[in-house]
């Protein structure tokens, strides 16, 4: 299996794939040509949302010269089917959104344990990507999560990498919930013990065969400090 776990593979003033960090070059070398594409939900009963969002993914695949034999998106609708449409898929795309609702979803459907024998594409966009992970860190998002002493903040995920990510670093490192600062206050006392990676949009975490790198500028977050650990264009080993 290879995996392409990203903050955001797409830049956010064209909706066009971000060619940064190599990302599209490994992408052609890994992807059939007129691959089947499977589309998982973080939001299985929003079918109007996640369907503009796969269709944006889509024509940003469709016009960076991917083209698909077939798109198709796993929600509320079809997940019945989710065994058949894992198995037959060469390329599988796991939404940004909300990282518990997603992850509830995931569990509903058995997604890690139909994933243990795949051996094909896996792409990851930011909650996605945090799923993808054997022990996921939801951060706290929404407002009122930082302070819910029943909101999770550690959940099973997929168990395709035991690399807890981060994503859009740029954007969120400043950011205030809850009356706390998302980082200082939130996210460093989470870190004691534990290694977060931080990556800004336009970098990923690339797995070939068990062997991890992240291509791309990006930030290890570990009890309580933040030290980078490659820029645009480097990579560093995990």
């Amino acid at each position: 299996m290879k995996c392409f776990l990203t903050s955001s593979p797409m830049l956010s003033d064209t909706e066009e794939l971000n060619p940064a960090n190599g990302f599209i070059d490994k992408l052609k070398s890994s992807l059939p040509d007129r691959c089947n594409a499977l589309f998982v939900s973080s939001d299985p009963d929003d079918y109007i949302h996640m369907d503009r969002f796969a269709g944006s993914v889509k024509a940003a695949f469709e016009t960076a010269g991917f083209p698909f034999s077939g798109f198709t998106v796993l929600d509320r609708r079809n997940q019945g089917s989710a065994k058949n449409l894992v198995d037959h898929a060469d390329f599988i795309i796991l939404a940004g959104g909300h990282v518990p609702t997603q992850n509830k979803f995931f569990a509903q459907i058995s997604l890690r344990d139909l994933l243990r024998s795949y051996d094909k594409i896996v792409m990851g966009i930011s909650a996605g990507s945090m799923n993808s992970a054997d022990v996921v860190y939801a951060q706290p998002e929404l407002e009122g999560e930082a302070i819910d002493a029943g909101y999770q903040r550690f959940l099973a995920g997929l168990d395709l990498t035991k690399t807890m990510i981060l994503p859009h670093y740029q954007m969120i490192k400043d950011n205030i919930l809850d009356g706390m600062r998302i980082i200082e206050d939130i996210t460093y006392p989470d870190s004691q013990g534990r290694k977060f990676y931080a990556l800004t949009d336009g970098s990923y975490l690339y797995i070939d065969n068990g062997q991890e790198e992240i291509c791309g500028e990006a930030y290890l977050i570990a009890d309580g400090k933040t030290a980078q650990i490659s820029a645009l264009g480097e990579t560093a080993a995990i």
